[in-house]
């Protein structure tokens, strides 16, 4: 791998967790999300127009994919809700490649080397010891709504990768099922805010600026894994972007002043290091 697409990587790990820490801090999150999922919706649009309709086999995915995307939303948002970034974030992205592999093994019959279980226990170790800090810095138990909805989203992460994946091996090629999926995810998800929030949510406010934003981030950083995994493996490139959850735990600890210290990065750099075993493995 080429110090350019490490560097792209890494930006798209960075440009990952900037995006979900302007979630966390929008007075109104729920409305946050709406706007970047319809940023994401706006920014797909065009290209709807240089690729193909998706076949009905291929449809049958995506509809299965709306309703895990939205799903995943709504509990990231309840998530930011009830926990420190620095807590939700590592979690719910560490759980999902572990929750994949073990479904791998127990349900698909998949045989796996030994690094990927010490992966999984590594991902579990850095688990605890984010689960069971003390909140905000302050010595205040745990929400355990947030652990809970972290471990939703986990569960949908891990479930729509799976959809994903089979999705864009049906589809005519990867790119058009990713068009179509960021057009339809992020209409879908904007009606449904609006549906929650009614005509408050299409008044002029800084959600609508901040998810603008945070939309652009979500799909620069997605183009920039996709180009980087033509350019190198797929491996590398996977296990390498999933250092955004150490990203998380910084900005957690130095710009969104939650108190989470260095314990908190010592921990997201354990779930980074046994996800990075596991995406190896892939």
């Amino acid at each position: 791998m080429t110090l350019t697409v490490t560097l792209a990587v890494l930006l798209s790990a960075l440009l990952h967790a900037s995006w979900n820490a302007l979630v966390k801090n929008g007075a109104d999150r729920l409305m946050t999300m709406g706007w970047l999922a319809g940023a994401t919706g706006l920014v797909a649009l065009p290209l709807l127009f240089f690729v193909p309709l998706p076949s009905g086999d291929v449809w049958k995915i995506l509809i299965l994919s709306f309703v895990l995307h939205a799903g995943y939303k709504l509990f990231l948002v309840k998530c930011y809700e009830h926990g420190d970034f620095g807590q939700v974030y590592p979690l719910s992205r560490g759980l999902a490649p572990a929750i994949v592999t073990i479904v791998g093994v127990f349900w698909l019959g998949e045989i796996l080397p030994t690094e990927a279980f010490i992966g999984i226990a590594l991902i579990a170790l850095g688990i605890v010891s984010l689960a069971f800090r003390r909140t905000n810095g302050a010595g205040l138990p745990n929400d355990p709504r947030a652990l809970a909805y972290a471990l939703g989203t986990s569960l949908f992460i891990a479930a729509y990768t799976l959809n994903d994946g089979v999705g864009g091996r049906v589809a005519e090629s990867p790119h058009v099922y990713v068009i179509w999926l960021f057009f339809f995810d992020g209409l879908i998800f904007f009606l449904i805010v609006l549906w929650r929030r009614g005509r408050a949510f299409l008044v002029p406010q800084r959600a609508m600026a901040i998810g603008a934003a945070g939309g652009v981030m979500s799909v620069v950083a997605y183009w920039l894994v996709i180009w980087a995994m033509t350019l190198a493996p797929l491996g590398p490139v996977a296990a390498l972007r999933e250092t955004s959850v150490v990203f998380a735990a910084l900005i957690s600890g130095f710009l969104m002043k939650e108190g989470l210290g260095w314990r908190a990065v010592a921990a997201a750099c354990v779930v980074a290091a046994g996800v990075v075993l596991l995406k190896v493995q892939m």
